[in-house]
């Protein structure tokens, strides 16, 4: 009894009450002197009355409730009418069964929605029920997280949730991760490591400074994610929808007329009324009403326990028609973990000064490469950088004046009166300044991102900057490949030299280098464009950064990652993958077309099998008993079938191949 709840604990008294009354009458029947059946007709409605008022009162009184809204045609109302006619026809045994067998197949079925929806309500328990947040005065309060403020200074006690993103200023230690990402492996976290919403904190005390307020931390936004891809349909739970509209009161019509024409032409009324009413309980929709949108409810929490939120059932569908996957590359297919690697000389300046000139500029920019710059200062010269937390303190940086970021090109300032800059060769040409002489030059890498550097229009050197492909990436891509997905494009702002490198590294054929963020969505519409007019060739996009949130908003399905991925590429994205693990991206397609799969095996069966039996029905080759099982059978069937999406344990060890790599 502790799997149902309260309402389905009292349905489930009534049916075996029900059940156990309509056996004792039939044993009765078997192995009594005294026949039911030879009653006064008055004494045996009675009989057979008290289960079926038992079982069948609530759904007796929804149809009764529909009538009076208006809402005419629904399985209550064909599951009423359906078994007064049997009692009127005197098959009173198959009345009660009719309705008996109807309520079993409800309670199966509200159990098996109920099961799905925990699957997706196990996402909300990562939401924090407090914070302790640490006063000026040094003593704790406990108080909501809805009220922590940015800079807030918050303790986390072991096995506490994490309740707003924030970063570690004192203590280390390892972190579950597996609400957010899926992954049982803890992670190691330690002092000015970021640390987000909804992890659990493993033994040790950490103490952290809030960056983000409640409602922007990522367990705030993944709750909201979640709750609103209950209310986005797929195609086929929509086709279900409007089929329904449509389908029973056709049914309800055809019965009525089966009943009467022929009762005309024969006279035989009694016959045509069985006849009628075996038609309306086989016509019952429920199993395609219900075992669809299962289907997808399984798939969307099955993608969740993953660590991949997918926004709606209508994204998990389109997901599975998808042929073309154009990318991001930085963050994406490489790790977004920029390291200096080289400062070349171009003038009498020395290396400090230069990267000097370059992470006072970046100190002002949140960009990877920019961070990857100031590190790398404060690694040689500089002193610990805070400037993401306390603006006052810039280290020993300059100040700098006039600072101006330019998306896809760079970011520029004013020192002492003097223009400086910092960016890629386009920045350089905007500003006139001729780098030709220092780029032929043999020594520089051609195959890393450069970022030339610049005081009073004349070039003082050159930061050459690394990246590299994420581990499984090319293992990843190859998948992708075998399981259907026809063509990977690459788009990325870094000049060929390096997308060619990557591109190669990695197996993709068609890539674009050197884009702005506006390049961007036109080469993704150009590429659309191509196949417009095919419903079955749909567009994905991957990315992470705020210049990837136009496009993740333009394709068929945006997809974003999560873990370093920006507010705005999360905001526009249809499916976010929570721990940046490529690899998720295979599962997320494996699980999309397993769901579509199931959710049209359902319809297939449901209606092959409804249309076979309405005919055998109507020509009165079969009766209630086979039309029950076309009922409840059916819906059983296809319940069970749909319920394999919440068994997902055995697709994501399929597409766990990081061990491999």
């Amino acid at each position: 009894m502790a799997v149902f709840d309260k309402e389905q604990k009292k349905n489930f008294i009534c049916i075996l009450i029900s059940g156990l009354i309509i056996c004792l009458i039939i044993l009765f029947k078997i192995y009594s002197r005294l026949n039911i059946d030879e009653q006064p007709t008055y004494l045996r409605l009675l009989i057979y009355l008290i289960p079926y008022i038992i079982v069948g009162h609530q759904v007796i009184l929804s149809s009764i409730s529909n009538l009076s809204k208006g809402k005419i045609f629904d399985e209550n109302f064909l599951m009423t009418i359906a078994s007064i006619g049997a009692f009127v026809v005197g098959e009173y045994t198959e009345a009660v069964a009719v309705m008996l067998l109807y309520q079993i197949g409800e309670l199966f079925q509200d159990y098996a929605v109920n099961k799905s929806r925990r699957s997706i309500k196990e996402l909300m328990e990562i939401a924090p029920a407090s914070a302790v947040r640490e006063g000026k005065d040094g003593k704790y309060e406990v108080i909501d997280p809805s009220d922590v403020k940015i800079d807030d200074i918050l303790i986390i006690k072991p096995g506490e949730k994490v309740p707003v993103d924030g970063v570690i200023i004192n203590g280390e230690g390892e972190v579950n991760t597996s609400a957010l990402t899926g992954e049982s492996i803890p992670k190691y976290l330690k002092e000015g490591d970021e640390i987000l919403s909804g992890y659990v904190n493993g033994e040790k005390l950490l103490k952290i400074k809030a960056n983000k307020l409640y409602d922007d931390s990522t367990v705030a936004i993944i709750l909201e994610l979640v709750e609103e891809s209950l209310d986005k349909k797929s195609k086929s739970e929509k086709f279900i929808t409007k089929f329904s509209r449509y389908y029973t009161p056709v049914v309800v019509i055809s019965a009525i007329l089966l009943f009467i024409i022929p009762s005309i032409l024969t006279m035989n009324w009694r016959e045509w009324l069985v006849r009628a009413c075996t038609f309306l309980v086989i016509s019952c929709p429920c199993a395609l009403v219900i075992s669809v949108p299962l289907a997808f409810f399984g798939g969307v929490g099955a993608a969740s326990r993953a660590g991949i939120l997918v926004k709606g059932s209508n994204y998990l569908e389109a997901l599975s028609k998808v042929k073309t996957i154009i990318t991001d590359k930085t963050g994406t297919l490489t790790t977004g973990e920029f390291k200096v690697s080289n400062v070349y000389l171009t003038s009498s300046y020395s290396e400090e000064y230069v990267l000097k000139i370059a992470a006072s500029l970046e100190s002002y920019s949140t960009h990877p490469i920019a961070k990857s710059i100031c590190d790398a200062y404060d690694e040689l010269y500089g002193e610990s950088r805070n400037n993401k937390f306390n603006k006052e303190k810039k280290n020993n940086l300059l100040e700098i004046n006039e600072v101006k970021n330019i998306s896809g090109l760079g970011i520029t300032g004013n020192l002492d009166g003097k223009i400086i800059a910092a960016g890629n060769y386009r920045l350089m040409n905007e500003y006139k300044v001729d780098i030709k002489a220092d780029i032929n030059s043999n020594e520089y890498s051609f195959e890393d991102t450069l970022v030339y550097v610049t005081k009073d229009n004349k070039l003082i050197g050159i930061i050459s900057i690394s990246d590299k492909e994420k581990l499984g990436a090319k293992d990843t891509l190859r998948m992708l490949k075998s399981d259907g997905i026809e063509r990977i494009v690459m788009l990325t702002g870094d000049k060929k030299v390096v997308a060619e490198k990557i591109a190669n590294n990695l197996g993709i054929s068609e890539y674009y280098s050197e884009l702005l963020p506006q390049d961007k969505v036109k080469i993704v519409e150009d590429l659309m464009e191509e196949n417009k007019d095919d419903k079955n060739n749909l567009y994905a996009y991957i990315g992470d950064g705020i210049n990837d949130a136009p496009v993740l908003s333009r394709v068929d399905v945006g997809i974003a990652m999560g873990g370093a991925g920006s507010d705005a590429a999360i905001e526009a994205a249809d499916i976010v993958i929570m721990d940046d693990e490529l690899n998720r991206i295979e599962q997320a397609i494996r699980i999309s077309k397993r769901t579509t799969f199931i959710s049209w095996q359902n319809i297939i069966f449901a209606l092959s099998i409804k249309v076979i039996f309405l005919i055998l029905g109507a020509f009165g080759i079969i009766g209630m008993w086979w039309a029950v099982f076309a009922d409840v059978g059916v819906a059983i069937i296809c319940i069970l079938n749909s319920m394999r999406m919440l068994k997902n344990n055995q697709v994501i060890k399929k597409l766990d191949f990081s061990k491999n790599m």
